[in-house]
């Protein structure tokens, strides 16, 4: 046995431009093109994409103070 370390091998890849699926370009990642990164950020700014809420009651089922109302 040697004692020389073992090479790495370059790790590819597998996350697609969530966009259009094609592979990532390094200066714009995780998307593969600036204009799918814009594409990207039209969405946000269209409140396209949502996290969901929900509405927490008290005991009484009235909304509790701060819970966000639509």
């Amino acid at each position: 046995m040697t004692d020389q370390p073992i090479p790495l091998k370059p790790r590819k890849s597998r996350a697609a431009c969530p966009i259009c699926g094609r592979p990532p370009a390094p200066e714009v990642k995780p998307f593969c093109s600036a204009r799918c990164a814009d594409v990207d950020l039209g969405r946000w700014l269209n409140e396209s994409y949502r996290v969901p809420v929900t509405e927490e009651t008290d005991e009484d089922g009235e909304t509790a103070p701060g819970a966000e109302r639509d």
